[in-house]
């Protein structure tokens, strides 16, 4: 894989780059190179109450638009803003890629 893996660290950075070419080059297998995929992306930002109904109004959606873009329902993104429920696993990633890069990049 030659995916550019932004980690926030530039040692990671590196030691992906560097493990990219190794697998291109065939000294890594696929298995061994997906290791290292996981290693060095960027851990997901945690989300409670707060931050899922900031990131909404700041996306200027309700809470219905924004259960559909993440395939749930609006109960439970009302749950996540009053703080019953916390969102995690899949709507976690998603709610992480939808503050980095907008909304547009998971439609």
């Amino acid at each position: 894989m030659t995916t550019k893996i932004k980690s926030g660290s530039r040692v990671l950075e590196a030691v992906h780059e560097t493990a990219a070419d190794l697998h291109r080059l065939g000294f890594i297998d696929k298995r061994k190179m997906n290791q290292y995929d996981a290693l060095c992306v960027a851990p997901v930002h945690d989300y409670d109450a707060a931050k899922v109904k900031a990131l909404r109004e700041k996306l200027r959606v309700s809470q219905a638009v924004l259960a559909s873009v993440l395939n749930t329902s609006l109960s439970t993104v009302r749950k996540w803003e009053v703080g019953d429920k916390r969102p995690s696993g899949p709507s976690q990633k998603l709610l992480d890629i939808i503050a980095r890069k907008g909304l547009e990049a998971v439609l």
